[in-house]
């Protein structure tokens, strides 16, 4: 009984590693993005590298290779293609998938820590130590140690 358990066990782990890749989403255009001329191929890199995978950490939408980013640079091209500018093309992106798309999103109600929040916390951290140095500076006189020899 135990041999036929574990061959039905070992026939179903066989059958699920064949059949994971099977289901795996396939690229419906496995094709390279074939540009008009080298302006376009130049304006779609320097789009691409401005925005960012909505899937990976901190990667650009030009490093990923997961694919909702090769989606992704394939509907940049085609937004490049039907004439929107980048800001256009950026616009359609961040009401699609938010702010997070963009590596430097606009100074907004939203996002001014985001931007500004660096330099506050530097100016925090600046007032204190003055406040602490001047605390410490004080006019009390040092007591003599007589402890050391010189």
């Amino acid at each position: 009984m135990r041999v036929i358990l574990a061959s039905v066990l070992a026939l179903l782990l066989s059958l699920s590693s064949v059949a994971v890749p099977a289901l795996a989403q396939s690229n419906p255009n496995p094709a390279p993005l074939e540009f008009r001329d080298p302006a376009e191929e130049q304006r779609f890199h320097d789009l691409v590298l401005e925005l960012r995978c909505v899937m990976c950490q901190n990667q650009s939408l030009a490093d990923s290779n997961a694919q909702i980013a090769v989606d992704l640079r394939r509907e940049v091209l085609e937004l490049i293609r039907q004439g929107k500018n980048d800001a256009e093309v950026k616009e359609f992106l961040v009401a699609r998938y938010g702010e997070f798309v963009l590596y430097r999103p606009q100074v907004k109600s939203h996002t001014w820590l985001l931007w500004f929040g660096p330099a506050l916390v530097l100016l925090a951290g600046a007032i204190g130590i003055t406040i602490i140095v001047r605390r410490r500076s004080g006019n009390a006189p040092v007591p003599p140690d007589d402890s050391q020899e010189w």
